[in-house]
Formats: structure tokens, C-alpha cells, sequence
């Protein structure tokens, strides 16, 4: 069972090494050196998404976070990161999940998300439908991503 608890203001900067860190070691075959570099530069605006958003995390026994998931706007998740040595263990599984029973409970129908080539898998796998394939750039870098969705049945309360 994972612990599933709200990120702290306090924590943003370790959910930012983890970010960094989960993009910097990314499967070589996904992703070049020059895509993970200009991927892992952007702490500054994942600094500002926690802090407009609403995230979550996974913890450790110890209560260290492992993992964070973020929705930015209300519709949207923003933000799925799993520390290297934590990955393929449940906590994006489970963040996911709980981001998805948050949003049914504020009665939203759908959410959304951009997702990369390691997080769409996980994401189908849970029930999420590719809506388009898109490019961006980051730092004049191309990568490759997915638009994806998922409808939600509103918890009533």
C-alpha cells in the first residue's frame, strides 16, 4: 500500500531533484542525452506549477517523498514523477489514481494530460485514451508526447 498524502510547500524542492532526476535517467532508447538535459532544465517552471497547482505525493516508511503527481488547472494532470530507484513500484500507479478519485470528487467528467513516452503506457493501462500524438520544443529540442484523456464518473457527495 502506498501513502498517498499532499505535497507540502517545504517539499518543492525535493519534488524538483526528483524530477530532474526520474528525466535524467530516462531509458536511452526513449530519449537522447540533449532531450534529457533540456527536459531537466525546466525546475524553474515546475517550481511555479507547484505552486499554482494542486500536488500530490507518495511516501517512504520514513516519509520522504518518492513521487509526486500534479493537476494544474483543475482538469489537467500537469505533473507525474517517480524517483529512479522508486520507479516500477506503484507510486505512479497509485498518485494517478488518487489524482483521478480527487477530480471525480470535485465533480469533474474528464481529465486530461500531455504525457511522455514513458508515462503513456501506464496511463492506457489505466484507462486513458490517446486523443492526438503532438511535437514540442523545449530549449530548441523536439520531443514527442500525447495527448490523453480519461472520463470520470463524479463521486456524489
Amino acid at each position: 500500500m502506498h501513502r498517498i498524502r499532499e505535497l507540502r510547500r517545504e517539499e518543492h524542492c525535493e519534488a524538483i531533484r526528483i524530477y530532474q532526476q526520474a528525466v535524467l535517467s530516462c531509458d536511452q532508447e526513449l530519449y537522447t542525452e540533449a532531450q534529457r538535459e533540456a527536459w531537466a532544465s525546466q525546475g524553474s517552471s515546475i517550481r511555479i506549477q507547484l505552486q499554482r497547482g494542486h500536488a500530490l505525493a507518495s511516501e517512504q516508511d520514513d516519509g520522504r517523498i518518492v513521487a509526486f503527481a500534479l493537476r494544474d488547472p483543475r482538469q489537467r494532470l500537469a505533473l507525474l514523477y517517480c524517483h529512479p530507484r522508486a520507479q516500477r513500484h506503484g507510486h505512479g500507479r497509485a498518485l494517478i489514481e488518487a489524482v483521478e478519485a480527487q477530480a471525480a470528487r470535485d465533480a469533474l467528467l474528464e481529465l486530461q494530460t500531455e504525457a511522455s513516452l514513458i508515462s503513456t503506457p501506464l496511463l492506457l493501462k489505466l484507462g486513458w485514451r490517446i486523443r492526438w500524438r503532438e511535437e514540442l520544443l523545449i530549449r530548441g529540442v523536439s520531443f514527442e508526447r500525447f495527448n490523453l484523456s480519461k472520463g470520470l464518473k463524479p463521486i456524489l457527495s
